[in-house]
């Protein structure tokens, strides 16, 4: 062998090393930049937890995760998370956050899972109002409401509320994991204060009826009033109109009526050789 193949030789080794060695070496550093990377012990569901229910220290546990990835809002300690109602539903090993679950002192159930200013308010339904079932927790409606309007002889339809919340049906606070319809007897909505009283007003004056929405619809349309001659493709019937009473004005002005134009009647007489002539006008 040559002198000049054993130098080429030499040379490749070389460069074969030098890349070995700094690979090793970029392998060294990251596995120290990931040793001092500090880690954070958050508390996440043991299993699935429901709506509305009171959390135990047996439905979570606490995991270790990079301190740099750990959001807002999580736990650190069991204990901080016992005994607070469940607002959302949480799977389990998701995290529980402050944003899923009641205040300390708001208790479980229905009433935690109310807003601050929002009102919980149950409207009695039946399979065609429910909407054959499909009404469940998590959908948004509309109400809808027939009744005697004050000024008008027929009924009228009308809807008072949009994409309105619902929070319960029944005594269900969620929906069926398979997504199936559930028939109860009542469904309870979530609503302002002012919204409550409509709706209230609304089921003692009239029919309600709940319009299931698509819960990416959240634009409220702008609708009127439908009377019954809209069933049959007659508009509505207008007011009669009042006849215009003008106060303190002068009366109308009135023609007088053309007096008749006297008529002359010509009379002649003949008396013997002599002849007169007399006119007359008529009314005199």
């Amino acid at each position: 062998m040559n002198r000049k193949r054993l130098l080429l030789i030499g040379a490749i080794a070389l460069i074969v090393a030098g890349l070995v060695s700094w690979k090793i070496l970029d392998v060294v550093r990251n596995s120290t930049a990931s040793a001092n990377v500090a880690t954070a012990k958050v508390v996440v569901a043991a299993k699935d937890l429901t709506a509305g229910q009171q959390i135990t220290s047996s439905d979570v546990t606490l995991v270790a995760m990079p301190g740099t990835v750990v959001p807002e809002g999580a736990f650190h300690e069991v204990k901080n998370v016992v005994d607070l109602g469940v607002v959302v539903p949480i799977q389990a090993n998701e995290l529980v956050l402050r944003s899923k679950v009641a205040g300390k002192d708001e208790g479980a159930g229905l009433p935690s899972m109310i807003p601050a200013g929002m009102r919980a308010v149950s409207v009695k339904v039946n399979d065609v109002i429910a909407v054959a079932g499909f009404v469940v927790p998590g959908t948004h409606v509309d109400v809808i409401v027939t009744s005697q309007p004050p000024s008008g002889s027929e009924p009228a339809t009308t809807t008072v509320l949009q994409n309105v919340p619902v929070l319960a049906a029944g005594k269900k606070l969620q929906r069926d994991s398979e997504g199936k319809p559930q028939d109860v007897p009542v469904i309870t909505l979530l609503v302002s204060p002012a919204d409550a009283q409509l709706l209230t007003l609304a089921g003692s004056e009239g029919k309600i009826q709940l319009a299931l929405r698509n819960p990416t619809d959240i634009e409220k349309q702008t609708t009127g009033t439908v009377h019954k001659q809209a069933l049959y493709g007659a508009p509505a019937a207008a007011a009669p109109q009042k006849a215009k009473v003008v106060r303190g004005g002068h009366p109308p002005k009135v023609d007088k009526m053309p007096q008749p134009v006297a008529s002359t009647y010509t009379v002649e007489v003949i008396r013997g050789e002599k002849r007169e002539v007399a006119k007359f006008d008529e009314g005199k």
